[in-house]
């Protein structure tokens, strides 16, 4: 979900000038960094990031019966657990953990920007849909519940939609708008706060990610979703990609040199 660079490469300003320094999309990845070790590292993030939702569900619910309390303890978790995650896979892979993510960063390159590739994509996306899948399936045996089994929690309803719609734009104009102003240090806490947040303030308590979607439904557990609720899901998070891409667009548009202005 953040760009940073290498581990170890220092950057001065009599080496580098600042000047020719590009700016990183969202999620840019080091170029000197195997693709297998990006590939483990969305597996990992995204895997660990479902064993935070679904234990921290699970373990709401064998505390308290107090819906609201489940929902804090779930949230707090989630959002101290991913910006751990961001902060020590960033310079890795990005730390996308996130297809919307990640398809909203090819979509700037396509477009001229710094992001993924085809290539990176078709590798990125198929690990973090299986790290999801291993991080229900982990924080189900932790908790002793079985291994695997689909969810019963419908979450088919319009309203829960227009909150997925609602969290995943929100969650890209907050990334892309990020990179567009060079504050993506930022990035482990501002998103792991969103995401926080957006556990209460929108209907659905923010999936705001495809991978993590499909995860969510082979628990059934307190974090899940039935398997007839993904598809409307996963589409209701690109749709929020794609109004997150053009409000990043709008609001972070990029000024023109003012042709009236005498050069010095």
């Amino acid at each position: 979900m953040t760009a940073t660079e290498p581990i170890g490469t220092a950057r001065t300003a009599e080496s580098v000038p600042a000047i020719d320094v590009p700016q990183p999309a969202p999620g840019a990845t080091p170029p000197r960094t195997p693709m297998i070790s990006r590939a483990a590292a969305e597996l990992v993030g995204t895997a660990a990031l479902v064993a935070i939702v679904v234990g921290s569900g699970i373990q709401a619910t064998n505390l308290t019966e107090d819906v609201g309390l489940q929902l804090l303890a779930n949230s707090t978790a989630t959002v101290f657990g991913l910006g751990v995650l961001i902060a020590l896979l960033g310079p890795v892979s990005g730390a996308h953990f996130n297809p919307a993510v990640t398809l909203a960063e090819w979509w700037t390159a396509r477009r001229g920007g710094a992001g993924v590739n085809a290539r990176e994509v078709a590798v990125y996306v198929p690990s973090q849909i299986a790290g999801a899948v291993v991080g229900a399936v982990l924080a189900d045996a932790m908790f002793g519940e079985p291994l695997v089994k689909w969810s019963t929690h419908d979450r088919s309803a319009g309203n829960l939609l227009l909150g997925e719609v609602v969290a995943t734009a929100g969650l890209i104009l907050l990334i892309f708008g990020l990179a567009r102003t060079d504050r993506l240090r930022f990035a482990p806490v501002a998103v792991a706060s969103y995401i926080g947040a957006a556990y209460w303030f929108t209907s659905s308590t923010s999936f705001a990610n495809p991978a993590v979607t499909i995860g969510r439904a082979f628990t059934d557990t307190f974090a899940g979703i039935a398997p007839a609720s993904v598809p409307a899901f996963v589409a209701a998070q690109l749709v929020g990609a794609a109004a997150g891409l053009a409000l990043v667009a709008v609001v972070f548009m990029r000024g023109k040199p003012d042709a009236g202005t005498p050069s010095a």
